[in-house]
């Protein structure tokens, strides 16, 4: 499990008690960018025992870093405000049974039984039957695709997109039923139709071409 972190001291502990419970043999490295709030330091003293590495300069960054430090020969990113399924591990194995699987993802499901939540939930899912995911969504892939891709690319924002585009080109993925959870935490405030008008917006311009860097101030306003 690779777990990218900044400022996540409230969050990671519940990530890592729920990493800890999950059947199966799962090594996890936590990448952390210079967290102002003692993010390793809690990392560090969990019972789990991660690996906690230092990686600064942006998720992508935090991202590569984790799977150059892993042994694993599957890779699955893991926000540290998100959860697997039970049986992640399991699902993760027999799905890379077919050895021309190059990765994919889980079904996501948003915290909460409000409007809202289930709002999001709807539109991740949509978006899945396009190809389109994110890594809230916990991406896993073959470490011998990871690392023909050239990992993830540096950008500012869309990182995570990037990379789901370019591992479906690589070959066939899958979407497993899961569900993954996440928190909404960082949309509510917009409510449901801005949040989903911004993003549409913000995929639309940038998969006409303009580049990350001038879509990164509208992402952090909605954000």
């Amino acid at each position: 499990m690779v777990v990218p972190t900044l400022n996540e001291g409230r969050s990671l502990p519940g990530l890592l008690d729920h990493l800890a419970a999950l059947p199966g043999r799962i090594e996890v490295i936590v990448a952390d960018g210079a967290s102002a709030d003692g993010t390793a330091r809690v990392a560090d003293g969990h019972p789990l025992a991660p690996r906690v590495i230092a990686a600064t300069g942006g998720r992508a960054r935090q991202l590569n870093a984790d799977a150059e430090a892993s042994a694993g020969d599957i890779l699955i990113f893991v926000h540290a405000d998100s959860r697997l399924p039970v049986d992640a591990h399991a699902s993760v194995v027999s799905a890379c049974v077919d050895e021309g699987l190059v990765g994919g993802n889980f079904r996501l499901e948003f915290e909460g039984n409000d409007l809202f939540a289930r709002g999001l939930s709807a539109f991740y899912r949509l978006c899945r039957r396009f190809g389109v995911y994110y890594g809230d969504s916990s991406i896993f892939v073959r470490r011998e695709v990871f690392q023909s891709l050239g990992g993830l690319r540096e950008l500012p924002i869309m990182d995570d997109y990037d990379f789901a585009r370019r591992l479906e080109r690589a070959g066939p993925t899958t979407c497993l039923p899961g569900p993954a959870r996440t928190s909404a935490r960082r949309w509510r405030r917009a409510g449901t139709a801005r949040t989903v008008l911004s993003w549409l917006v913000i995929q639309a311009l940038y998969w006409v071409g303009v580049p990350a860097a001038r879509l990164a101030p509208l992402y952090r306003h909605i954000r």
